[in-house]
């Protein structure tokens, strides 16, 4: 390849605006990547725990229940547990609040609601930076395009060689840019599409956790798919 085209020639023959622009989206890139692998070890392992939630409800007693979601705390499923015992006896033991007027399932489905919305906006952490990339890439990408077309034409100009040999080769150098704005954004938009998709899986089965933690804290039953309420075998500790 000629050494006066290509990658390495857009950087040395660029100005400040067109290395900046060419840094910023590299930078965007890595962002957005560590932001897709994390997040994605992050939903493979809530989806892991999700699956063994289930174990949960085959225990004699809470205590036992608790200890079969681990001792992370970071589980979703094990800190929304802990949530529910903790407002309901809290409930239990308490008089003298404003809490009073509400009964206990009002009371126990604040208190497993309020443990949800803080996980769901942990959940969500690094979207934006996903949605950002994904929305002003190409824009930025394309700016850098323009900046370098100006700039070529106006070294042509100067040189007073019109050619298409010595025109092709800036031109096309200049659209680099735009391809690489394009290469950054496509792959946050997928990325954060598909965040979306695994939060949402494990948004709902969490969901459907705290509703069999609320029917058993309230009534000692837990409610199955058929909308029926079966005792299970948990003692409440």
């Amino acid at each position: 390849m000629d050494s006066h085209f290509g990658l390495m020639n857009v950087w040395n023959q660029g100005d400040f605006v067109t290395r900046a622009v060419a840094v910023l989206l590299i930078g965007m890139s890595l962002a957005s990547w560590i932001v897709i692998l994390v997040k994605a070890l992050d939903i493979i392992r809530y989806k892991r725990l999700a699956k063994h939630s289930q174990d949960f409800w085959h225990s004699e007693d809470f205590a036992t229940a608790l200890n079969k979601l681990g001792k992370d705390d970071s589980n979703p499923f094990r800190a929304l547990a802990l949530e529910g015992r903790e407002a309901a006896a809290h409930h239990r033991n308490t008089k003298a609040h404003l809490h009073d007027a509400l009964d206990v399932s009002d009371w126990i489905t604040r208190a497993l609601r309020n443990g949800i919305d803080e996980f769901t906006a942990r959940l969500q952490t690094g979207l934006a930076i996903l949605a950002s990339v994904g929305s002003t890439a190409p824009f930025i990408g394309l700016f850098g395009t323009v900046w370098g077309i100006y700039h070529a034409l106006m070294s042509i100009g100067s040189a007073g060689q019109a050619t298409i040999d010595k025109v092709a080769g800036p031109i096309g150098e200049a659209l680099i840019m735009t391809a690489l704005g394009l290469a950054v954004a496509i792959p946050a938009v997928l990325g954060y599409n598909a965040l979306v998709r695994g939060n949402k899986f494990v948004l709902t089965k969490l969901n459907s956790f705290a509703h069999d933690l609320h029917a058993y804290f309230v009534t000692g039953a837990r409610v199955q798919s058929g909308g029926e309420a079966t005792v299970v075998a948990l003692k409440k500790g």
